[in-house]
């Protein structure tokens, strides 16, 4: 982890800037938002990402009666439910963010995702109490994803009003590639526990310990945020008395159309994040018959891969515009992803790596680029509000449903090409978002 955060420091700092303009934040100022907005990302989503993991063993220990599809199934419906109360989250993080700050906001976050998720690891299994498991298992579930309704939104925001001008989609590229090395760490972990643990010791007790970690490291996160000072674009309206009181009504009724073309935006990354980084270990070992250890040794390696190209595309994004980087993903997943769920189909690994390499790669020219479109899009007096709304809404209805949808559209039509139809889908759909939206890239923040 702290090998990845000082990549991200550094690679915030690796292009010379302009000069700063008055006032402007000191660059160690900059460096350690950078360094503590990774890491407290970081914490917040390898806490939430570990259940997609663990799926398959959590099916077993929260629903054995059921036959092992129907399982799976289940598991994936308490991920998915989860999902529903992130808009509900993004309302509420989002008034706090913008009426008392960002730091605030994400302070709290990263302190209820870290005690809900210690929680997991705590609930008895369906052989010790019954139904009373999977229910314990979806309030808990709830409440992560409550929490990271909060965290994605506002460590954008948070970087981006922090970011010189000309390198905001750099900055914000840090969002993305904190989650997938999050997600990357869970990976592995769980790959090693898999390697080294019996099954029958995996779902015995195994499977807890990732969710044990979560205590210690969201202390850490959290006291990281504490020691921060909130950015000079929020300062500024405080001093100025101009912090909005309302912002979700001043959303709905001044800036109803940049948040229907947020949301279908964020469909592509919503769509493409769950079901090309989170499901795919799942759909490789469950449909394609590659074994588990291979599964998620391949999945992490994609995800190295992604980390590197995210900071790429987040420099690119800065020289060429948030809008060509955004449509040149969607029509490369319209193009390619169905050849490619096709090379998947031969289960040898060398080429399973290749293509979770390919996809991740086209993934991040959507995810290392929408972080800094979405917080361009609204006026600071709402930018915590306006992103936190439109990427739950689109994580809601879409991302956290693809792990279930891909499962149920491989069952329904009987063909492993099913979530790659799915994919192509949200890229049309996000391709025409982003082809009404302005141009933000480059150009002053709007308060």
């Amino acid at each position: 982890m702290s090998h990845s955060s000082d990549a991200a420091a550094a690679a915030a700092q690796a292009v010379p800037a302009s000069p700063p303009a008055p006032g402007a934040p000191d660059p160690s100022v900059r460096r350690r938002v950078v360094t503590a907005s990774f890491i407290g990302n970081f914490v917040e989503w390898f806490d939430y990402a570990i259940y997609g993991y663990l799926a398959a063993t959590i099916a077993v220990v929260f629903f054995p009666e059921s036959d092992p599809q129907t399982a799976l199934l289940a598991t994936f419906a308490l991920f998915a439910i989860s999902f529903f109360v992130r808009p509900l989250g993004g309302f509420v993080w989002g008034h706090l963010g913008d009426k008392l700050g960002r730091r605030t906001a994400l302070s709290l976050s990263i302190l209820i995702m870290s005690v809900s998720t210690f929680c997991i690891a705590l609930i008895p299994g369906y052989a010790t109490i019954g139904i009373f498991a999977p229910v314990l298992l979806l309030v808990v579930r709830i409440v992560q994803g409550f929490s990271a309704a909060g965290e994605y939104a506002g460590a954008s925001a948070f970087l981006v009003e922090y970011a010189p001008a000309n390198r905001r989609g750099l900055y914000a590229a840090v969002v993305p590639a904190s989650t997938a090395t999050g997600l990357l760490f869970g990976s592995l972990f769980v790959a090693g526990l898999t390697a080294l643990l019996s099954d029958d010791q995996l779902n015995s007790w195994g499977w807890r310990i990732p969710f044990l970690l979560a205590a210690p490291m969201g202390l850490i996160g959290r006291y990281i945020r504490t020691k921060l000072e909130d950015t000079p674009a929020f300062q500024e309206l405080a001093e100025e008395d101009e912090v909005i009181q309302a912002p979700v009504r001043d959303m709905f009724r001044n800036h109803w159309g940049a948040l229907l073309r947020a949301v279908g935006a964020v469909l592509l990354n919503a769509v493409g994040f769950y079901v090309l980084l989170s499901y795919m270990p799942t759909y490789l070992s469950e449909e394609i018959g590659l074994g588990k250890t291979e599964s998620f040794l391949a999945t992490s390696l994609a995800l190295l891969s992604y980390v590197g190209f995210i900071f790429l595309t987040g420099l690119a994004s800065d020289r060429f515009g948030r809008k060509r980087m955004l449509m040149a993903a969607s029509v490369s997943f319209v193009v390619l992803t169905v050849p490619a769920f096709m090379v998947l189909e031969s289960g040898t690994f060398l080429a399973v790596l290749a293509v979770q390499v390919l996809l991740g790669a086209m993934l991040t020219l959507n995810d290392g680029t929408l972080p800094s479109f979405l917080a361009e899009l609204f006026p600071t007096r709402i930018r915590y509000t306006g992103f936190a709304v439109s990427f739950n809404l689109a994580n809601a209805v879409f991302g956290g449903t693809a792990p279930f949808m891909a499962t149920l559209l491989i069952s329904a039509f009987a063909t492993n090409l099913a979530p790659a139809w799915y994919l192509m889908a949200a890229a049309a759909v996000s391709f025409v978002a982003v082809a009404l939206s302005r141009e933000t890239g480059g150009k002053p923040l709007e308060h």
